[in-house]
This record gives C-alpha cells, sequence and structure tokens, in this order.
C-alpha cells in the first residue's frame, strides 16, 4: 500500500469530495448524475468508509476500479483488513456497525474485498488552483500535511493509521488549530446534521448513507455543489 497518493492539478475538468459512502452507491450516483458529473474529466475524491450500513457494499470494489474515482481507506476498510489478517476485533460491535455483510461472506471472498481495502492509501492529496487540498478519513494527527506524509512513510503504521481513521477529537473539543501546508484537509468519520469546518478542516459525513443527501464539496472553491444552482 501506498500510504500518501498525490494528483496533479485537474486542467480539463472539475474535482469533488465525497463523504462517508456506507454501501449507498445508487444514491451518489443519482446526486452524480444530477450536477452533471462527467466521468471522462472530473474526479471524486472519498474520505473512505465505503462500506458497512447499506445494501450495496459488494458495489465498493466496482468504483474502486474507475479511474475517476479515489479513495482513502477509513475505519471500516481496517475492519475487514484486520479481520482477514487475523488482528483482534471485538465482532459483537463490528456487527453493529455494519459489518454483517462482510463476516458472511465466504472467506475468498473476504479475502477478495480485503486485498482491495488493504492497498487503499490513508491520506489523498490534491493539487487545486486554489492551493493543496488533502484527505484522510478522520482527522491529522499532526501540525504540518508533510509532517503526515513523511510520517506515513516511515513511521510504524498502526498508531498514526488509528488517529487517522478514528479520532473525534477535534470536533469533541472544538480544536480549531489549522494544518499547516493546506488549504484545506477534508476528512469524514463523523456524521454531522450540516458540513462544519474547524481551521481548515472540512468535515463532510452528513450523513448521507443514512439521511438520503450527501455533501459534495468542489475542491477548487470549497463550496458545496446541488442540482439546482451547480454551486
Amino acid at each position: 500500500m501506498s500510504r500518501v497518493e498525490r494528483f496533479a492539478i485537474n486542467k480539463r475538468g472539475r474535482d469533488y469530495a465525497v463523504g462517508d459512502i456506507h454501501g449507498h452507491f445508487q444514491r451518489l450516483q443519482a446526486q452524480l448524475a444530477a450536477i452533471g458529473f462527467d466521468p471522462a474529466v472530473d474526479r471524486l475524491f472519498s474520505v473512505g468508509d465505503l462500506v458497512d450500513r447499506g445494501p450495496e457494499c459488494p458495489q465498493a470494489l466496482h468504483w474502486l476500479e474507475q479511474p475517476w474515482f479515489h479513495a482513502v481507506q477509513g475505519n471500516h476498510e481496517a475492519l475487514a483488513v484486520t479481520h482477514v489478517s487475523g488482528g483482534w476485533l471485538d465482532y459483537g460491535q463490528y456487527r453493529a456497525a455494519g459489518g454483517g455483510w462482510f463476516l458472511d461472506l465466504p472467506a475468498s471472498e473476504q479475502a477478495r474485498f480485503a486485498e482491495r481495502f488493504a492497498r487503499m492509501p490513508l491520506a489523498l492529496q490534491v493539487e487545486t488552483s486554489a492551493g493543496l487540498v488533502g484527505l484522510v478519513h478522520a482527522d491529522c494527527p499532526c501540525a504540518s500535511w508533510s509532517e503526515l506524509c513523511e510520517q506515513l512513510q516511515t513511521q510504524p503504521a498502526f498508531e498514526l493509521q488509528d488517529y487517522c481513521q478514528w479520532s473525534r477529537r477535534r470536533l469533541q473539543v472544538d480544536d480549531e488549530r489549522p494544518i499547516a501546508g493546506l488549504r484545506a484537509l477534508i476528512v469524514g468519520h463523523t456524521p454531522l446534521q450540516a458540513m462544519r469546518v474547524l481551521g481548515n478542516i472540512w468535515h463532510i459525513d452528513t450523513g448521507g448513507w443514512s439521511r438520503g443527501h450527501f455533501s459534495l464539496l468542489a475542491l477548487d472553491t470549497l463550496s458545496l455543489v446541488n442540482a439546482t444552482t451547480g454551486e
């Protein structure tokens, strides 16, 4: 797994970010169609948690094959990898969080999903016309983006990965300290009634998987895009 994937500026189309999907790909596809998303030129960047809770979790592999779709590994993908690799899990909690579809698959199918999930990066970096945008699933433990990228490539994975995929500290304490070296850091993990910005960290999981409407964020303008206005 390359822990950090970097993307040059999109000179042909637009780039968008989306919050946690949790097995609701048809719902997301309908919203993309409504805003005129063009997979020939546009790109969609995901903060992870493609699976669990929703009815279309198996479609995650198909979406990960698309050249216009790029996702970080969320904690739910990490749970699947941990299960297949023999790590410790609280299986009652995993099922309660929607992992039953995965645990009930044949072992060969579990291995197929886990192999692909294990190759998902922990961080994405996207050049935009207005500056650099980063994505992780939950939060960045470092004061600067360059420090996080360096540590992801050189440090032991567990504690750093755990923070990037599970931490809710920033929201719990209203931490508005920015991440240096970025115009914006886009995260999900914690479902909110509305998108929230703390410092330069944009929390965009507005529960599209449960309430029916994903927040789609244009990376160049950092504005929510909807089918009515296009912005």
